[in-house]
């Protein structure tokens, strides 16, 4: 497996992208597990399906549509992914990080990132929505940073600043939004680790000594990706299941795909609100 993608192989999946649309997209989106209904109500859809943009992944878990859509949402010509692809499917993270290069490529400004989570802070129930303020890199500190390999300087620098990985104006509008809408909008700090496996009672004491709010297996390699090219970047986790610190649940994908129901309508209200004020 090829460790890392080439300038030139990211600009001929953008080229073939560009081919089958006919606006210039302004924000991408991506729509975690159990996250796919937004994607329907594109106006205007071209819908062009991942297997068709080689290099491009294509996602193999269930929850993720596996879909590109291009058209307008709220006013806004937008880059929706429905699903996205992991670590843990066996792709490179060269891989898992090229629809962002993608974006980056087709000229996007933003990137709106959402996930299912696993609830590590114990004040968080299932089908609460949090506002990503901040990560922890497990996935990067263990060797998995997606920016390893030649540096594309096309694109960014080779030591971008992951100070403010989360653009402030963008979180000052979710709030705004979810307060309009009665919606309560949970804060913190989502860890990506590698999976397939969810997190040990252990596992989940130690994140949340770390810092944790939420963990997921994702997000964290794309956000890294959008801040070395310049996108601004809006995060989103969906708390699908309660933290099991002391060993007495059992957690499953299909409870991760049940919270789903509950969360996209809040998210879908946020993001709709957050396109409206861009």
């Amino acid at each position: 497996m090829q460790a890392y993608l080439t300038l030139e192989q990211i600009d001929q999946v953008a080229d073939a992208v560009r081919a089958k649309i006919g606006i210039k997209p302004r924000v991408g989106i991506i729509l975690g597990s159990g996250l796919n209904d937004l994607a329907a109500s594109v106006k205007e859809a071209v819908n062009i399906p991942y297997a068709d943009l080689p290099p491009w992944p294509v996602s193999t878990v269930e929850g993720h549509v596996g879909r590109l859509v291009v058209g307008e949402l709220e006013g806004q010509p937008v880059f929706v992914m429905q699903g996205r692809v992991h670590y843990y499917e066996g792709y490179s993270m060269g891989q898992v990080t090229l629809p962002v290069r993608v974006m980056q490529r087709l000229g996007l400004e933003m990137m709106i990132v959402t996930n299912a989570a696993g609830g590590v802070n114990p004040d968080f129930v299932p089908g609460d929505v949090m506002l990503i303020t901040d990560n922890l890199n497990l996935m990067g500190m263990s060797g998995l940073n997606p920016l390893m390999g030649p540096n594309l300087d096309e694109i960014g620098p080779r030591f971008p600043d992951m100070s403010q990985a989360y653009d402030k104006e963008l979180g000052a509008s979710a709030r705004k939004v979810a307060a309009e809408h009665d919606i309560t909008l949970r804060e913190g700090v989502y860890c990506g680790l590698s999976g397939p496996s969810f997190e040990s009672p252990a596992d989940l004491r130690f994140l949340r000594l770390a810092g944790a709010d939420a963990v997921g297996m994702s997000t964290v390699p794309e956000v890294i990706v959008a801040r070395h090219g310049g996108l601004r970047v809006l995060g989103l986790s969906g708390i699908s299941n309660k933290a099991n610190l002391d060993g007495s649940t059992v957690t499953t994908h299909q409870e991760v795909i049940e919270a789903g129901k509950v969360i996209m309508p809040k998210m879908e209200t946020i993001i709709r609100g957050v396109l409206k004020t861009i």
